[in-house]
């Protein structure tokens, strides 16, 4: 990909969500919701501290998250459905 985030941002890949229940019933797209988890694609290099020193982020390429549900812009990169948040924005990394 050729696009990097800057500063304390985080590009995220949606994980799909379950096409059908726990009791077989398939569910139409119109009425899937949003998954809230999703793998890191690329991180910027970190948000800077008040000192001016530059703090990493704890993410990098590769993990699964979990994410707020309005979390994030929705952008389209290399064709490609992609979410941009600030790490802050990430709930936690699933093991």
């Amino acid at each position: 990909m050729a696009f990097r985030p800057l500063h304390d941002r985080v590009v995220v890949r949606r994980l799909e969500s379950e096409e059908k229940t726990a009791g077989g019933i398939i569910i139409p797209d119109t009425a899937k919701e949003k998954p809230q988890q999703g793998e890191v694609v690329s991180v910027g290099p970190g948000a800077r501290n008040e000192k001016g020193d530059l703090v990493a982020l704890d993410v990098k390429a590769g993990d699964k998250v979990l994410f707020g549900k309005w979390s994030g812009t929705e952008v389209k990169i290399d064709g490609q459905d992609l979410l941009i948040m600030k790490e802050s924005d990430i709930l936690g990394i699933v093991g």
